[in-house]
């Protein structure tokens, strides 16, 4: 008999500003995979939309406003414990709105041609992949 295993669904957000740089965060030391860094966003609740989702979770972790544009990359990482499916979006921020580290240790924005050399989540991984085989 195949155990079940749990599923999260998650959203993400790439945000991309005039100078080709992508926005990443790096997760508090309390946090599973602590200092790692990633694309913002997080779960999806019970009864919320995934652009309702992200626009919260951005606004929670960096106090920022966005306009949370068409899916870039849906993805699937099976961690050792659980299951995550990622839809990721393209999203910009709103005039005026600028991150700053609330519900995050840091963020950096980072040019794309340098962002393997960051310690992302595993789940990320192929996004990163992406965007440096084919860019945003």
């Amino acid at each position: 008999m195949e155990r079940h295993r749990h599923r999260k669904l998650v959203v993400a957000a790439l945000i991309v500003n005039s100078s080709g740089e992508v926005l990443i965060t790096q997760r508090r030391e309390e946090q599973p995979h602590p200092l790692y860094w990633e694309f913002p966003g997080g779960k999806v609740e019970l009864g919320e939309s995934p652009e309702g989702a992200l626009a919260r979770e951005l606004k929670e972790e960096l106090d920022i406003d966005v306009t949370v544009g068409r899916i870039w990359d849906v993805m699937f990482h099976a961690y050792p414990d659980y299951d995550v499916y990622m839809l990721v979006y393209r999203c910009s921020l709103m005039s005026g709105s600028q991150p700053r580290a609330v519900e995050v240790k840091d963020f950096a924005w980072v040019p794309i041609a340098r962002l393997a050399g960051y310690m992302v989540l595993p789940a990320d991984e192929p996004l990163v992949a992406r965007l440096g085989g084919e860019g945003y």
